[in-house]
């Protein structure tokens, strides 16, 4: 692994850390295009699986008390982790090309939408009888290319509720999808020991930069921060798609 590669995938997920101590997720938007980019999306998710699990089962702990919306949060992480056993199956069998231009059209989707409709808002009630179906979208989307803030995230933060009261849902939620991704990776030798290896120190990475996040988001307004985001996600999803049409 060549320097360069090594100081990218150091700073995706140092990167991917803060945006997830400012806001509770959203890592995997930072960190798996990056890696795609210097690799593939297939070894993109493979590699982002173990540092998802392991920070997401530390805040779905440490925010349990905050979990308030009762089994909407249980049957949305169920319906994901059904959802994220069909994407793996994808990720598994299309070509990496094509796995590219889905995450760019994910990426793009989730961006639009954040301009159009940045107050849109969603009755718990309502959210409650379209759950499983977004759900279960949102994990296939997690297992296929191993973003599902397009769906996922954009449906909880509509639902208005509070900063802790989302990381303690939506934890639960990557925490689910986790547990039927991990095993289907192994099985279709996408998640090697050696990549498995690069998550655990993809993990303390995370967990370094996650309480820079924290303080980024309690000193800058958070429109600001996000915006920044934004626009980081629009050239790295530009770059995407440049290197798909050269590999297609």
């Amino acid at each position: 692994m060549e320097w360069v590669n090594i100081v990218c995938l150091v700073l995706a997920f140092y990167f991917g850390g803060m945006i997830k101590g400012a806001t509770g997720a959203g890592a995997p938007i930072i960190a798996i295009p990056i890696i795609s980019l210097l690799y593939d999306v297939p070894t993109a998710v493979a590699a982002f699986t173990v540092p998802n699990f392991l920070s997401n089962v530390w805040q779905s702990w440490k925010f349990r008390s905050h979990q308030v919306t009762g089994s909407f949060a249980w049957i949305f992480a169920g319906a994901g982790l059904l959802g994220a056993g069909v994407g793996t199956l994808g990720l598994a069998y299309l070509p990496p090309a094509l796995l590219s231009v889905i995450l760019s059209a994910i990426v793009i989707a989730y961006l639009i939408f954040r301009r159009v409709k940045p107050d849109w808002s969603l009755p718990l009630p309502v959210a409650k009888r379209v759950g499983p179906l977004v759900g279960f979208i949102a994990g296939t989307l997690q297992g296929a290319a191993g973003i599902s803030a397009p769906v996922s995230i954009t449906f909880l933060n509509a639902i208005k509720l509070s900063r802790s009261g989302f990381i303690a849902v939506v934890s639960m939620f990557f925490v689910a999808m986790s547990l039927v991704q991990m095993p289907l990776l192994v099985h279709y030798e996408l998640l090697t020991l050696e990549l498995a290896g690069y998550g655990v120190i993809g993990t303390a990475l995370i967990f370094i930069g996650m309480p820079f996040g924290e303080w980024i988001i309690s000193k800058f307004p958070a429109e600001r921060f996000d915006e920044i985001i934004q626009i980081l996600l629009f050239v790295m999803v530009l770059s995407l798609i440049f290197k798909a049409l050269g590999s297609g």
